[in-house]
């Protein structure tokens, strides 16, 4: 029921450690000092508390998922630039401020969809600079280059000094790709689909926020190999005290073991009784043929500390 609700609301395990939450905290703090200097200079005290919200949201992505889509340079430069020329144009041409607020928004919006540079943060700016007051409007469209430019440029600088202090992180995203990569693992790359204990192994190992959740990931990887439905245990395969996982997306996910069994020369009379070890049915049991628990199961696995190991064949091998 907890692991339900979790999911209905949209929290997911952390997979990543402590030292990429400090780091990242430690990034946005000294990212945004640096723009609170700027926006004082330039725009004041009270025009500085409209400006400022919109780089914190940008060092939130910048710092905490540098990696994202969102948070690469092109995306915070432009994303914001082109939101603040909208804004201040609205600002300047539309008299009622409730109008120009909301078509500065939606303009913005629009221009980053067609310009690939969706940056969520440049909103705000578009709405900081119909909104800002004396201090903004009495700028014009030095707005857009004093504070915006200047603050959007010095955020992704130190994002990309801080970012690549760390092995791990590299900013922008581009530069992971110049590093050699290791070479193909045939075996594992012949397996088949990925699973639950697959992602857990590998975002752990990223250690990373990924901007994506977990049942994406799996449901655009299942869609694009078109193998979600092709591979199942023959009823041979199933064991008396060993674990298999039915490799499905989010808290349909289940790990059975088979607790008992009942042996026979007909399909029908077959039977085996089952345990679930993990997943949202934890600690139920089942009773059912094994042709029916072989067309549910995907591959057998095996426990490791939390989380579980798939069992390779040939060989028994783990795979993590």
């Amino acid at each position: 029921m907890l692991t339900r609700i979790l999911t209905t609301l949209g929290i997911e395990a952390g997979m990543t450690s402590h030292t990429e939450r400090v780091v990242s905290a430690l990034g946005g703090f000294l990212a945004i000092l640096l723009i609170f200097h700027i926006s004082l200079f330039f725009l004041g005290a009270e025009g500085m508390l409209l400006i400022v919200p919109s780089m914190g949201a940008s060092a939130v992505l910048l710092f905490a998922v540098p990696h994202g889509a969102l948070s690469q340079p092109w995306n915070v430069l432009g994303g914001h630039v082109i939101s603040a020329v909208i804004g201040v144009s609205c600002a300047l041409l539309i008299p009622d401020p409730f109008i120009a607020a909301s078509l500065a928004v939606g303009l913005a919006i629009g221009a980053m969809y067609y310009l690939r540079c969706i940056h969520p943060p440049g909103g705000a700016t578009a709405l900081a600079a119909v909104i800002g007051g004396e201090a903004t409007w009495s700028l014009g469209y030095q707005f857009v280059l004093t504070p915006v430019l200047l603050n959007a440029l010095v955020i992704t600088l130190v994002a990309v000094l801080f970012n690549n202090l760390f092995k791990w992180r590299r900013y922008p995203a581009w530069l992971a790709k110049r590093g050699k990569l290791p070479p193909a693992d045939t075996e594992s790359a012949s397996v088949g689909p990925i699973r639950h204990e697959d992602l857990v192994v590998a975002l752990s190992e990223i250690d990373s926020f990924i901007d994506v959740s977990e049942n994406d990931l799996l449901r655009i990887y299942e869609i694009a190999t078109g193998q979600a439905e092709q591979r199942h245990l023959a009823p041979a395969d199933i064991r008396h005290g060993h674990y298999y996982s039915n490799n499905a997306f989010g808290d349909e996910w289940s790990v059975r073991q088979v607790v008992d069994e009942s042996p026979h020369e007909l399909p029908e009379q077959d039977m085996v009784v089952y345990t679930v070890a993990a997943g949202p049915d934890r600690h139920k049991s089942g009773t059912i043929t094994r042709s029916e628990f072989a067309h549910w199961a995907r591959h057998e696995v095996c426990p490791d500390g939390e989380h579980w190991k798939r069992i390779m064949t040939p060989g028994n091998t783990a795979e993590p």
